[in-house]
Parts: structure tokens; C-alpha cells; sequence
């Protein structure tokens, strides 16, 4: 064999590992950033977990001192079933805005019961909730980071080839329509005794 040819074999070797190793690079951080987009969701699920459980407590304890139609808690309570069975990032959005204004508007009424207010339970579970709003907050940036990401990636050359190849799709962020941004009519009215 010719010297040139082995120079050439190893070339070709050496070419070869490079591409493969491209290949598997750019396999790898596709896979990372997809990842990191189920991650955040999970993130986002396990606050929202966390504040749909704190509901019923929040609401027995206000009945205790405030007489709300029915109709509040029964828009309260469905918001929380729709966020939790939303099928999709914009079903649970949706359902996670109506309840956010649900919780915000109870909080607000509440604000004019100074015996609600000086309850202790009430204060714990409202710092709480306010403690678990911020962390929302921070998922959803966290959450919205993680898809811009993907989403930027799997329009670039060359992940575009292997996106494709992999089927990736864009993701959709965790946002609200213009609908969803007005605040549900949750007025309480006093029961006529």
C-alpha cells in the first residue's frame, strides 16, 4: 500500500469519526433541550398541584365568615378541574387563568372580613398561595425560556435536518390570549336571609 493511501484512509477515518461525533453531538443537545421543556412542565404541574390542593381548605375557611353565592365556588372549583384536565399548554393556561383571577378576586372580597383576615389558618393559607404564585411565575419563565430555545433550535442549520428527521415540531409557550386576560365576574352577592 502506498503511503498516500494510508494518508488518505486515515483522513477518510478520521472525517468519519468527526461527522459522527457532529451527528451525536447535535443528537444529544436536540434530545437536552427537549427534555428541558418536560421538565419545566413537570415543574409548572407540581406548583399547580400544590395550589389546587390548597383550594378547599382556602374556601371552607372563608364560608366560615362570608356568605358567597354558590355560583363563586362553583366557578372557583371548575376553574381548578379545567386547569387540571386540560389536555394541551393552552387548555391548562386557560384554566390556570381563570382560576388565578378566581383566587384573586377571593382574596380581594375576603379583604373586607376583618374577622376572616385576622384568622390565623386564612393568613397561612394566603401566604402560601401568594409564596406559590411567585414560584408559578418563575416556572413559566422558566418554562417559556426552555421552548424559545427549542423552538430556535430546531430552525437552525443544521438541527433543522436532524429536528425534522426526529419529528420535533415547535412547542407552544405558556400564553394567554387576549380573552383569557380579562378577569372573570366572580362578584360575591350576599344571601338574602
Amino acid at each position: 500500500m502506498q503511503f498516500s493511501s494510508i494518508v488518505i484512509l486515515v483522513i477518510l477515518l478520521f472525517g468519519s469519526v468527526a461527522v459522527a461525533f457532529i451527528v451525536i453531538q447535535i443528537y444529544n443537545s436536540l434530545l437536552a433541550v427537549n427534555e428541558n421543556i418536560n421538565k419545566a412542565w413537570a415543574n409548572i404541574d407540581v406548583t399547580l398541584k400544590q395550589r389546587y390542593d390548597e383550594l378547599p381548605q382556602l374556601l371552607k375557611i372563608c364560608e366560615q365568615y362570608v356568605e358567597y353565592e354558590e355560583d363563586m365556588i362553583q366557578k372557583i372549583m371548575s376553574a381548578r378541574e379545567k386547569m387540571v384536565q386540560g389536555k394541551d399548554v393552552s387548555e391548562k393556561a386557560a384554566g390556570f387563568n381563570e382560576l388565578t383571577a378566581g383566587i384573586k378576586g377571593l382574596l380581594a372580597v375576603s379583604e373586607a372580613y376583618p374577622d376572616l383576615k385576622a384568622n390565623v389558618q386564612y393568613a397561612q393559607i394566603q401566604s402560601r398561595l401568594s409564596h406559590l404564585e411567585e414560584t408559578l411565575a418563575d416556572r413559566r419563565e422558566f418554562y417559556n425560556d426552555s421552548v424559545n430555545i427549542f423552538n430556535t433550535r430546531i430552525q437552525q442549520i443544521p438541527d433543522v435536518f436532524f429536528a425534522n428527521l426526529l419529528g420535533y415540531q415547535r412547542k407552544q409557550m405558556f400564553e394567554v390570549t387576549s380573552d383569557e386576560k380579562r378577569i372573570p365576574d366572580l362578584t360575591i352577592k350576599r344571601r338574602n336571609k
